[in-house]
């Protein structure tokens, strides 16, 4: 799995407390009393005597339960690393550079409780060994720094605003330390680690959640760590029990196998961890995301992402925030498919969360507040195909997750249908399982009633529902909806059915800022029914505003907003501002003597990038010249970076617009201006820049990198008055 940076590892894949509960083996549950164990998990009994539906194993803990209605926290990356510009340390740094200007963790706290969070946890510890408490077993920590003085405890001043805020406080403790002397002789460090974690665990609260990964090196003798993360566990069940522990295998929380922020859209909370380990030998990255439907443990997913191309604070990706939109999918591709999301927050140097990445998160927040803050089922009426005795179809709509719909005994199908005592429009569902019974639902669609005419449309179909399941559709109008359940592991229970309207939601599509030509714009809304209206002087539309013409196309530079609206809702402004390139703003092609010989110059690196802000210190193992952009020059698949240096001829002058496509990460530079940024680790994904050129040559530069697993890099562009292609290898000089 991937580490807390970032990176991958060797692999290079609550507020109620409850006393932990000890599970009986399935055939002893009958001997003991059922509605004890459920109100321990959690769950009501059905009402009055009659019996309730057996559980189908395995279920959670009463920890897991606890952190599963978490669903959002921030994962703050804020150490060494912040200063050093580095992803990774090296474990060499003098603590003095530790020296945040303006550190208050109570602004972390109030950010993320105002962004709806639930928890922080902090990287206490990176793979470099900085401590960001005063270690009675290390001088690489706060102490040795002169941040206030030497005196300063930043695990100490997180959790004190933690528990001001009502926030949860959580840990990332680094197994690798590339610091400590002992790292490498296993038992030795082992002792040592175990110290630390005793710290962390015994001084600053509660905490509830531990977070590993399974990073691991070499030490200074050369020799392979081996660490004891049976040993570790059982430290933190003795000092922290109602914290759950988060690695590739658990044992109560897994990572979902990417670092995108996405669950699988099937997701099951079971996984069978036995014959696999933390980081190298891990389990593979689609069970991982998926889980195991047959699993023999309760592992439910968490999906960490950063809000920054980077894991830590790197002041040239201030500009580089997730958009609302790439935010918004991924909380609906993790809270809303049966997993966590855990979303990282690179604190700056000052010791702040950035002002740009604190107003995101606000809009998150608001978007999401927009969407549920009315349940379009309440006053519904449910009935259902079979009920089992005291577990009738109501349950559903009574807003107590505790309480369900069990279909008869023995069944494992069903139908749940929803009378809306009139039409309804919404485009959110949100269903829910009753978990502490456990996982249940394989297989269901959702279909729209429509009374009048009998009309019944198909709306969706998924698979695991789990904790929270919200399906996305097209606004939708009907009069009923029904929920068929096809398959599941036992008799179909279901906690919550909701219906939402989120607003219509408009964007500016084309991804060009500016432009040479006449430029036709595209504006996208996800309702086709809605109606659109336009400004180009960056005032707000309002009804009298003119309709937005399909394309729009600009002459001016102007600053054009966008509103929807249908039904009295309105969706949230789309603004962008658009320039007009004139020909002094077009970059000059570069004049030779003699004509320059086809190719590019390259240099071939080694190492464990996170990210190219560290490949600026590197030296290369190897130079030459290739003819086209490829990876012969690489002699492995892993940790590895290419620097293409040179020049690209530009046929024609204009705009042009280049498509850069990576796996990791990338960066194009054209006469020494950086045009696209598709920085960080990543699956294969495409990101887009343009520049102004006059026709000629001009100087190029394109470097990646790949940390592990897949790899790939491609480079596309579109010259003006022409469609993209690939660029050509005789574009290329040097």
């Amino acid at each position: 799995m991937w580490n807390a940076a970032g990176a991958h590892n060797a692999r290079m894949p609550n507020s109620l407390r409850v006393a932990p509960l000890q599970l009986l083996p399935r055939t002893l549950l009958p001997r003991i009393s059922l509605p004890l164990v459920l109100l321990a998990l959690g769950c009501r009994a059905p009402s009055d005597d009659a019996r309730p539906p057996e559980p189908v194993p395995p279920l959670p803990s009463a920890r897991q339960l606890a952190w599963s209605e978490l669903e959002y926290c921030a994962f703050v990356h804020f150490n060494m690393n912040t200063f050093s510009g580095a992803e990774w340390g090296t474990g060499t740094e003098d603590p003095k550079l530790f020296a945040p200007s303006a550190l208050d963790c109570r602004q972390w706290a109030r950010v993320a409780r105002d962004a709806g969070m639930k928890g922080i946890i902090l990287t206490a510890k990176h793979h470099d060994g900085f401590c960001l408490w005063p270690s009675a077993y290390t001088e690489h920590d706060v102490a040795n720094s002169n941040w206030r003085d030497g005196k300063g405890d930043v695990l100490r001043e997180l959790s004190d605003a933690c528990r001001e805020f009502g926030l949860k406080f959580g840990v990332y403790l680094s197994p690798w330390d590339r610091n400590s002397e002992l790292y490498g002789d296993s038992s030795a460090y082992n002792d040592y680690y175990a110290n630390q974690l005793r710290e962390v665990l015994s001084n600053y609260g509660p905490v509830f959640e531990v977070w590993w990964d399974g990073a691991c090196g070499e030490g200074p003798d050369g020799k392979r760590q081996v660490y004891d993360f049976e040993r570790f566990t059982k430290l933190v069940r003795e000092l922290q029990p109602d914290a759950v522990i988060f690695s590739d295998i658990g044992p109560d929380v897994r990572w979902v196998g990417n670092e995108g922020g996405f669950a699988g859209d099937t997701c099951w909370s079971m996984l069978s961890p036995k014959g696999y380990a933390r980081g190298e030998g891990g389990p593979p990255v689609e069970m991982l995301n998926q889980g195991v439907i047959d699993g023999t443990d309760w592992i439910p997913a968490e999906c960490d992402v950063s809000i920054r191309p980077g894991w830590y604070y790197h002041a040239e990706q201030d500009e580089h925030v997730k958009s609302l939109e790439a935010l918004e999918e991924i909380w609906y591709g993790s809270v809303g498919r049966n997993a966590a999301l855990l979303l990282n927050l690179p604190v700056d140097r000052r010791g702040l969360v950035h002002e740009h990445d604190a107003a995101r998160l606000l809009e998150l927040r608001a978007a999401i507040d927009a969407t549920f803050a009315r349940d379009l089922a309440v006053g519904a009426r449910a009935s259902a195909s079979s009920t089992r005795p005291g577990c009738d179809a109501a349950r559903v709509l009574d807003g107590d997750r505790t309480t369900y719909w069990a279909a008869g005994e023995g069944v494992r199908d069903g139908r749940l249908a929803l009378d809306l005592g009139g039409e309804r429009a919404f485009n959110r569902i949100v269903l829910s399982e009753p978990i502490a019974l456990g996982q249940r639902v394989e297989a269901f669609t959702l279909s729209a009633l429509d009374e009048a005419t009998g009309e019944r449309r198909e709306l969706a179909r998924g698979t695991t529902i789990g904790r929270k399941r919200i399906v996305r559709i097209p606004t939708t109008r009907a009069t009923k909806l029904e929920l068929e359940i096809l398959r599941a592991r036992g008799e179909p229970l279901l906690a919550e059915v909701g219906l939402y309207a989120a607003p219509p939601k408009v964007s500016i599509a084309t991804e060009e800022r500016e432009f040479y030509e006449p430029l036709a714009v595209s504006v996208m809304c996800d309702d086709a029914g809605a109606t659109l209206r336009y400004t180009l002087d960056g005032s707000d539309p309002t009804a009298s505003s003119p309709e937005l013409p399909r394309p729009l196309t600009l002459t001016e530079a102007c600053t054009l907003s966008v509103v929807a609206s249908r039904d009295g809702a309105t969706s949230a402004i789309a603004r962008a501002e658009f320039r007009r390139l004139t020909p002094s703003d077009l970059l000059p092609g570069t004049v030779f003597v003699r004509a320059p010989d086809p190719g590019l110059n390259w240099s071939y690196f080694e190492g464990g990038w996170q990210s190219l802000v560290d490949l600026d210190r590197a030296t290369p193992v190897a130079t030459g010249v290739t003819p086209v952009l490829d990876f012969a020059p690489a002699t492995r698949n892993e940790h590895f970076a290419l620097c293409w240096e040179g020049l690209i001829q530009a046929p024609d002058t204009g705009l042009f617009r280049f498509a850069l496509a990576s796996d990791d990460g990338a960066r194009l530079w054209i006469d020494d201006r950086l045009v696209v940024d598709h920085d960080g680790l990543h699956g294969m994904s495409t990101k887009h820049g343009t520049v102004g050129l006059f026709a000629g040559l001009h100087r190029f530069k394109l470097a990646y990198f790949n940390a592990t697993g897949s790899f790939g890099l491609s480079l596309r562009w579109r010259v003006p008055k022409k469609t993209e292609t690939d660029v050509p290898g005789h574009a290329f000089a040097h």
